[in-house]
């Protein structure tokens, strides 16, 4: 295993709807995809309630949002071969929702937020613009090497 995807992967389903359709190996494909360092990850599939405990806890938010990334390295000073560290929590009930509305399969969506919240934990933001157009690109790349559809497409 190169450097690049070195990873150490836990999968949580505290909301246990998806465990049967989005499984261990395919999150971890999609992660790997992700990467551009070494990482250590929790994806954690939550419910509406829990999902929005944390969003109001941690970003001041009261609703429950389809993906955080806790990134517990960013903005530190570390080595490069240290790992980056985060949690990355998919809100079950508004992925599911936001699936149906946009028309997309869950795997599709699921991918998609997984890609997200990887690069998120990896420092990419989308806070303007220039970032966002940017995010939006590898977005769209990693999911095009993956199969899936651009997920910004009209």
């Amino acid at each position: 295993m190169s450097e690049k995807n070195k990873l150490t992967l836990s999968v949580q389903y505290a909301d246990s709807r998806l465990q049967e359709d989005i499984t261990r190996p395919m999150i971890r494909k999609w992660v790997k995809a992700a990467l551009f360092a070494p990482a250590e990850l929790t994806i954690r599939f939550v419910a509406a309630e829990e999902g929005q405990d944390l969003n109001r806890e941690y970003r001041g938010k009261d609703y429950a949002t389809n993906v955080l990334t806790f990134a517990y390295n960013e903005g530190e000073d570390y080595d490069e071969d240290e790992p980056t560290r985060a949690d990355i929590i998919l809100c079950t009930d508004v992925l599911l929702r936001e699936a149906s509305e946009q028309k997309k399969t869950v795997e599709e969506h699921t991918a998609h937020l997984v890609v997200h919240g990887v690069l998120h934990a990896q420092g990419y933001d989308h806070e303007d613009d220039e970032e966002a157009a940017e995010m939006e690109g590898i977005e769209t790349e990693i999911l095009g090497e993956l199969g899936y559809a651009d997920p910004y497409a009209a």
